[in-house]
């Protein structure tokens, strides 16, 4: 358990100095022009990690449940959770998904980030209605994984 939240507070720590890197402009000139993915990408990322501290913490000191079994599932969700933040920059910018009715030249990137992070955090809803706007948008069926959570 110990090497897990180690594990993940590294994580986090490396999250921190990218976006501290990217922001500062130490990384290389071509990340300028996708910093708004990266950044968002960057935003699932922390989402996923706090879910990750929080599953740690109600597995070990509330529920008093952990089990190695799900070592796996808390090294590869903080990645997953970097991919659903940059495919939710993808999905606002292709106007598949709408953060306010109007689009104004003031507006800033909060909801782009917000979304992003949200994505992180829990990613199987957010799979679930990407899912559903494709079956809606395309008649693409959903996945065998999210038949099988209903």
């Amino acid at each position: 358990m110990i090497g897990i939240a180690i594990y993940l507070l590294l994580f986090l720590a490396g999250l921190f100095s990218l976006l501290i890197c990217l922001l500062s402009g130490q990384l290389p000139a071509w990340t300028a022009a996708f910093q708004l993915p990266i950044i968002c990408a960057l935003a699932g990322g922390f989402g996923g990690v706090l879910y990750c501290l929080r599953g740690l913490y109600l597995n070990y000191s509330v529920k008093k449940q952990w089990s190695s079994e799900w070592y796996p599932w808390y090294v590869l969700r903080p990645f997953v959770s970097i991919l659903t933040g940059g495919i939710s920059f993808l999905f606002l910018k292709a106007g598949l998904l709408v953060l306010e009715a109007k689009t104004e030249a003031t507006s800033s990137h909060f909801g782009f980030y917000a979304l992003a992070f949200i994505a992180g955090l829990n990613v199987d809803k957010f799979i679930s209605k990407i899912e559903d706007l494709a079956q809606a948008t395309w008649g693409i069926e959903k996945s065998r994984t999210s038949k099988d959570d209903k």
